[in-house]
């Protein structure tokens, strides 16, 4: 049975960004019926809303998109940089804070931005983040980061990553 691939989406305080790129990798997965080549999770550079569900504004979009899920905010250790095989860091401040982490050059070279894997990051690397915004940021940053999660899990099934 071959190796399941390990990979965690980071944001700050995993509520709006990062649950999201973690439940649509998921979903997009199922729908190419390559779930079970993953294991998948998110989580927070701070502890800020650690124990809190997503946020139910971004929820609200994914459902108008057909994407439903819960969980709890979770801050990210850094043990886990050697638990995953790859950390998607949601913006550049966050992939700063992981680098700052990671302690050897093969942790270093687990962590990357999620916008890499945008075709239309047109040099973008952040994935914005809502939460001070109106609910039109909330639809922006649906977008971006199905675009993203779709790129990732192409270039993952194409043995790319």
């Amino acid at each position: 049975m071959p190796v399941k691939k390990r990979i965690c989406f980071v944001c700050l305080g995993n509520i709006v960004r990062s649950p999201l790129a973690e439940n649509l990798f998921i979903h997009l997965a199922k729908q190419a019926g390559v779930e079970n080549e993953y294991i998948v999770d998110s989580a927070g550079t701070s502890a800020w809303h650690e124990g809190e569900a997503p946020d139910a504004r971004m929820r609200r979009v994914a459902e108008r998109h057909g994407l439903q899920y819960g969980g709890s905010a979770r801050q990210f250790k850094r043990s886990e940089l050697d638990a995953f095989d790859l950390i998607l860091a949601l913006d550049r401040e966050n992939w700063s804070d992981l680098n700052a982490m990671a302690r050897t050059p093969e942790q270093r070279a687990r962590i990357h931005l999620l916008r890499e894997f945008d075709p239309q990051s047109d040099g973008q690397s952040n994935v914005p983040d809502p939460y001070y915004g109106g609910i039109d940021g909330f639809e922006i940053t649906y977008q971006i980061v199905e675009r993203s999660v779709s790129g990732l899990l192409g270039a993952l099934q194409a043995g790319e990553l």
